[in-house]
């Protein structure tokens, strides 16, 4: 499926970040109605096994609320607010489940997962994201990143026609992700920072077949060089803007 889209494929980050409350259901579909090609998000256990969509390891900074999104059961995490931090026209946003997101971005559009269980690594979310793949049959539609080559590991062992991109930080702190962690892994796609990014480490990534998608680029002059200089993927905060740059993507 990622062949089917132009190049660079468009994905938003948490949704459409800077206009709606982060990995909700609002934000993603508001990305897609802005023409990117795809959602970028980031999944979770909650403390009775469900798959829940939610960046912070707390609910603390887009809640209101305190604890660690793991102490709480799908019932109580229903409960929180996840809007009004942002806005209050977002008041009763709720902490999607992954399976409503399917349903918001539809069938047509790219999902990447990333696999977030950093401080809980052996609590069984790859193996409950991938029965909800099979369950819901959609795998085509899927990409998984994470910083985790465990997490990513486990998901080929799974459901291996599943692309996966190695997540790497920005700096010296993701220097082994980006060169021998990447180079001697099993992985369809590098994830770097914007900051860490240049015309011949696309080039080099290339020429051993493999894919470079990028986070998170917001500047129309940097959308555009990434583009020029060959960049499978862009995630961006600001579809509207990056669709822009590009010269347009087909509107939802």
């Amino acid at each position: 499926m990622l062949d089917s889209f132009p190049r660079p494929i468009l994905l938003a980050h948490r949704g459409d970040y800077k206009y709606a409350p982060e990995n909700t259901l609002p934000a993603f579909s508001q990305a897609i109605q802005k023409g990117a090609d795809g959602v970028e998000l980031d999944a979770k256990l909650t403390a009775d096994g469900q798959v829940v969509v939610i960046h912070d390891e707390t609910v603390n900074r887009t809640t209101g609320a305190n604890g660690r999104v793991g102490s709480f059961t799908l019932e109580a995490i229903r409960k929180l607010d996840a809007g009004s931090w942002f806005d209050e026209k977002f008041a009763g946003t709720k902490i999607p489940l992954l399976e409503e997101v399917f349903e918001t971005v539809g069938r047509d559009k790219l999902i990447n997962i990333e696999l977030t269980n950093y401080f809980s690594l052996r609590d069984g979310l790859v193996v409950k994201v991938c029965e909800l793949l099979k369950r819901h049959n959609n795998a085509g539609q899927i990409i998984f990143s994470s910083f985790a080559p465990s997490n990513l590991k486990m998901a080929a062992q799974l459901i291996p026609e599943i692309p996966r991109g190695l997540l790497a930080h920005a700096g010296l702190w993701g220097l082994w992700a980006r060169s021998f962690g990447f180079m001697f892994g099993d992985y369809q796609a590098l994830h770097p920072h914007i900051t860490n990014v240049s015309r011949e480490q696309i080039q080099r990534i290339h020429r051993v077949n493999r894919r470079v998608h990028v986070w998170t680029a917001n500047e129309p002059e940097d959308i555009r060089r990434l583009r020029d200089w060959g960049a499978d993927g862009i995630i961006t905060d600001d579809p509207a803007t990056a669709v822009k740059a590009l010269g347009g993507r087909s509107q939802s």
